[in-house]
């Protein structure tokens, strides 16, 4: 969910998110890092990693490495209009449909080493176009964030966004087809799935027989009770939420722009707040969700038992099948069934941890039940959950954001340290095969935008680092590998990200589709080559057999010897079985002339014997040597790093 204020809300609704802020200064004394190295060996620091499945989740990847996900606003994705007037409407600046991803488009994602797609935006969500002439009610701009709507405030789960269509009528069939279209193409479809809220204005025109809405049994009477789908603020009537900064669309008129929303009572917020006029800063164009939690943060449910963190989804399963559950559990496993029964692969789930993490026990391991091979995202922003929804709740993966994402951002902008990343990918050596690496989404700030680095160029070594130092898989936001900006004035979104709640063109992204070709015919020659530095890294973090394997931190290894390496350089090491991966990142702006060394350790481990052993870089296939010294005694690699430069030297370990 794009980050919005929260408001002041009951923490067990909306736990608060720790953004850690890191004190990343540059370590000067190379003398006391030497000596804090004498007692961490890479080879010894990496047991425990080696002791974990290699990717035992064996998720779909093109090769013998690592999923890769691509993902992408379906709304925004083939839209060639350029016109992008601030509050546009539709007519005016367009919008992309399912259709537009071709086979040509696909293979042009699939280039990029992709083996998912995460379409985002496909479930119907209040949006303010008129559809009325296809039975769709209109909805109402004082409850609806910009004019394309959130793609967060569903409006009906068992039907796709009516803009996506060419002909609204047939619509779902329309994403039937690119689902087809995308596994022809040899790549798998993730949607997302938003189970702490809905829309204010939820209904399902197209629910399956016996399926009901959300709230239609409720009693709203009560402000809790365990099967109302919805929390209610007793004996008061909802009122918009109101700001001098803001007016719906803009200030444009609207015959439902009035100031009013008749819902009578009214209901909590989806951020949790319980006011009958909630803060324009909460998210008061969605309701939230009950799952059986009391006003009072206790649970109307039976609690999982601790030991089935290391229970199989068939336990998990086992264990909820004879409990008698609250309502809203079931609905939403009707919900996910439905995707999955159209050939959906996998969810992406928006802000999870808001939801208890019983829930996901019981909704995962449904899934799983069904589709073993199903792939399983969440957002998740707390550190200390992050093994509660893995083990208990049964995610596949989580998005490392805190830490991992937001100590990166700071060495991008100048402000860290590599050390701090080399800790971060230390502390979760438990978990790091679960834990998605991304420098994009719909979330986070444009890399080349003002306010995050201002140039792409920036990302190179960050992406380098971010794709090929786990085991987990590698995402990428459409448009990032061209260098798109965010600089676009949507309306209700801001410049730096790219709006999810407006009809906007996406112009560097644009300039690669080159008017439905995908050819990238409009490029910049900068552009181009950014774009091609994507297809090699991701192609490595796809197909090479060293991501499934073993990751070795050289990086305080050589901060304490007497060299020119720095904390803006980061060294690490990837092996499989009998190939090496020397992975050499610059974060200067400035060239580094350096030798780098690998642990004696190291050259034990591979049975490396005195000499040159050739290194062949995969990025730019530029060769290098690895010179180990008599007996061992030292094995180093001279390089010359260029400004924001990487090297990736693959080093076969064979006999």
């Amino acid at each position: 969910m794009q980050s919005l204020p929260r408001g002041n809300v009951p923490l067990f609704t909306i736990p608060a998110i720790l953004m850690l802020c890191f004190s990343l200064s540059a370590c000067s004394d190379k003398s006391a890092a030497a000596k804090q190295n004498s007692q961490q060996d890479p080879v010894t620091m990496s047991k425990q990693n080696d002791n974990l499945p290699k990717n035992g989740l064996s998720h779909h990847a093109q090769g013998e490495g690592k999923p890769v996900i691509y993902q992408v606003f379906t709304r925004l994705f083939g839209n060639t209009n350029t016109t992008n007037k601030e509050w546009g409407t539709l007519a005016q600046n367009g919008v992309g449909k399912f259709d537009d991803f071709t086979d040509e488009a696909l293979q042009g994602i699939r280039e990029l080493g992709v083996s998912y797609i995460w379409y985002t935006g496909v479930p119907h969500h209040a949006l303010i176009a008129d559809y009325t002439e296809y039975g769709i009610s209109a909805d109402d701009p004082d409850v609806v964030k910009g004019r394309a709507g959130s793609p967060f405030a569903v409006k009906d789960y068992y039907n796709v966004n009516p803009d996506l269509a060419n002909n609204v009528s047939n619509r779902m069939q329309e994403f039937e087809a690119l689902i087809a279209r995308t596994h022809a193409n040899d790549m798998k479809v993730i949607i997302d799935i938003v189970p702490n809220h809905v829309a204010r204005h939820y209904v399902s025109l197209n629910k399956p027989a016996g399926i009901e809405d959300f709230g239609v049994n409720d009693n709203t009477d009560l402000e809790y009770s365990r099967d109302n789908n919805f929390y209610y603020i007793v004996g008061e009537s909802f009122q918009v939420p109101t700001s001098a900064d803001y007016a719906p669309l803009g200030g444009e008129k609207h015959p439902l722009a009035d100031a009013t929303f008749s819902e009578t009572p009214a209901k909590w917020s989806g951020n949790g707040a319980r006011q009958a006029q909630p803060d324009i800063s909460d998210w008061y164009e969605t309701v939230k969700i009950n799952y059986g939690v009391k006003p009072d943060g206790s649970y109307d449910f039976v609690r999982l038992p601790d030991e089935y963190r290391t229970r199989d989804y068939k336990a998990h399963h086992a264990f909820w099948a004879d409990q008698d559950l609250p309502n809203s559990w079931y609905k939403f496993e009707d919900i996910v069934h439905f995707w999955l029964d159209k050939g959906v692969d996998g969810f992406r789930f928006d802000m999870a941890e808001m939801v208890p993490v019983e829930f996901w026990s019981f909704l995962n391991s449904s899934i799983k039940t069904k589709r073993p091979d199903a792939l399983l995202l969440a957002e998740v922003y707390q550190p200390h959950l992050y093994r509660d929804y893995l083990h208990l709740g049964k995610m596949d993966y989580l998005y490392n954001k805190v830490d991992f994402y937001d100590a990166l951002k700071s060495v991008m902008q100048g402000n860290g340290d590599m050390q701090s990343i080399d800790d971060i990918q230390q502390s979760m050596a438990d978990i790091e095969a679960h834990m998605l690496h991304f420098l994009e989404n719909h979330d986070e700030q444009r890399i080349a935008s003002p306010d995050f680095a201002g140039s792409a160029q920036k990302g190179k070594p960050a992406l380098v680092v971010s794709a090929l130092i786990s085991r987990s898989p590698t995402m990428l936001y459409f448009g990032q590998e061209v260098g798109e900006d965010g600089s676009e004035k949507g309306g209700f979104g801001l410049p730096t990200r790219t709006s999810i709640f407006d009809y906007v063109g996406v112009p560097a992204h644009q300039r690669w589709m080159n008017n439905g070709k995908f050819d990238g015919g409009q490029l910049s020659e900068s552009e181009k080559a950014l774009r091609q530095f994507y297809i090699d890294v991701l192609n490595i973090s796809a197909n090479h057999s060293a991501m499934r394997g073993a990751y070795y931190s050289i990086h305080a290894f050589n901060i304490g010897l007497d060299s020119d390496y720095s904390q803006q350089q980061f060294a690490f090491v990837r092996q499989s079985a009998d190939t090496a991966l020397l992975v050499l990142s610059n974060f200067s702006e400035e060239a580094v002339d350096t030798t780098i060394q690998l642990p004696i350790s190291l050259v034990v481990k591979w049975q490396l014997n005195e000499g040159r052993h050739p290194l062949t870089d995969l990025i730019s296939e530029q060769q290098n040597t690895l010179t180990v010294g008599r007996k061992r005694s030292v094995a180093s690699i001279d390089v010359n790093l260029p400004p924001l430069g990487s090297f990736v030297y693959e080093l076969s370990l064979k006999d």
